[in-house]
């Protein structure tokens, strides 16, 4: 039996999509350590996990993307965030190394300084990405814009200018992060995108078609698939629920505050007069602050794998959870994106033909009403991605990934094994 130690960023779409891999774990024999933030502790535990908060600084720097006015203006917020973080990760990992005694480590690629830790820990480790991963490669556009792959020289030339153009911005984050790494005795690195690339193995929890084809890759990086869990997913269901005869059009808004409350509020009023009932989930907004017609349901949260049962179509924000979560049942995704990532998940949806997307700054009731009766009969499709999503293996692919990298012993930084505590 081999101990794995998970390092999480907060938010359950960093941890939720990891339950089946513990669970596939522990399985195999091991035993799984999860530091994840306050809320999502009880949860762990219910699993039969052992969990350890992360630190009380990390939970506490907010995501902001939603000031931002522009994608280019998010993802620098987004950037400044994990540099924010990275400098409480650092002794957070080392003293949950020095608490546990872990065999390997796998982190949320979004934790920068955890990352470093790690790195100069000796100690095999892995980074894990449950959303898209920026991929830099010449052969897809520049990540974060959601920007449709461009053919012919005009395509490529497009791509480069962008690609050349928006690094730097990005790229002004680094200096902190390479001042924690070389402290530790690692080397700097370069551009952004690479610290979500520096261990030496990367698990995607994407695949094909939601990800681009790709002809060159750092070796590192697996595509694992993505894994579905939630808390209610075993259960029976609720008996409103059993109540509802019609099928569903399940709307549901960021967990992590975006000011995404407008797609609520034009959802109720686009599909009051739709055949069928609306369920909605408003998460950090109070439900009671929307006019609903006759025919919706609302909640801050219900079990989306119970309502995805009986869903026609999901209409969201693009969140990479409760994309893929809809996709791996077969319902099509109707996408507003808001900031983040999401006009990526948007676009990469459309593309594979098992959605459709709406850009925010057009949403209106009429546009967002033909754009979910358009993904509405998209269902074929989407049980097609699904069958291509879980054909690369999920849980299983990725805990065979871990396993393989613990049994070589890999570690990124020569000599490090010597400062183990």
């Amino acid at each position: 039996m081999s101990r794995f130690l998970f390092y999480t960023a907060p938010g359950s779409g960093h941890v939720y999509p990891l339950i089946p891999t513990l669970h596939e774990l522990r399985r195999r024999g091991h035993e799984a350590v999860v530091c994840a933030e306050e809320p999502l502790l009880e949860t762990l535990r219910k699993q039969g996990f052992t969990a350890l908060p992360i630190h009380k600084e990390i939970e506490r720097r907010e995501d902001d993307t939603w000031k931002a006015r522009t994608p280019i203006g998010a993802l620098r917020r987004s950037v400044a965030m994990y540099v924010d973080r990275a400098r409480h990760e650092v002794t957070d990992v080392q003293a949950a190394i020095a608490e546990v005694r872990p065999d390997i480590i796998a982190l949320d690629n979004n934790c920068w300084g955890a990352a470093a830790a790690a790195a100069a820990s000796g100690l095999p480790w892995a980074q894990l990405a449950t959303f898209l991963l920026p991929l830099t490669t010449r052969d897809a556009p520049p990540f974060g814009l959601g920007l449709k792959p461009a053919a012919g020289w005009p395509g490529r030339l497009r791509d480069e200018v962008l690609r050349q153009g928006a690094v730097p911005l990005f790229d002004i984050a680094l200096p902190p992060v390479n001042r924690l790494r070389r402290g530790l005795g690692l080397p700097k690195v370069k551009h952004v995108p690479d610290l979500y690339m520096t261990a030496p193995l990367v698990l995607s929890y994407t695949a094909e078609p939601l990800e681009y084809p790709r002809t060159e890759l750092p070796p590192s990086v697996r595509f694992v698939g993505p894994s579905s869990w939630d808390p209610a997913q075993d259960e029976d269901e609720p008996e409103w629920l059993a109540r509802i005869e019609r099928p569903i059009l399940l709307v549901t808004v960021s967990t992590v505050f975006q000011d995404d409350a407008k797609l609520i509020q034009v959802a109720l009023d686009a599909l009051a007069d739709e055949p069928y009932d609306v369920v909605v989930t408003t998460a950090s907004i109070d439900p009671t602050s929307f006019r609903a017609p006759a025919n919706a349901h609302l909640f801050r949260f219900v079990p989306h794998s119970q309502v995805l049962r009986k869903a026609a179509a999901v209409v969201c924000h693009g969140g990479m959870g409760i994309t893929q979560k809809s996709l791996l049942a077969g319902v099509p995704v109707c996408i507003v994106p808001f900031g983040r990532d999401q006009l990526e998940v948007a676009r990469r949806v459309e593309l594979a033909g098992a959605g459709t997307r709406l850009l925010a700054g057009r949403l209106n009731a009429a546009r967002l009403r033909q754009a979910v009766r358009a993904a509405v009969v998209k269902k074929p499709e989407a049980e097609r991605v699904a069958a291509r999503l879980l054909s690369a293996g999920g849980a299983e692919a990725a805990a065979a990934e871990l396993e393989e990298l613990l049994a070589a012993g890999a570690a990124v930084n020569p000599g490090a094994a010597d400062r183990r505590q």
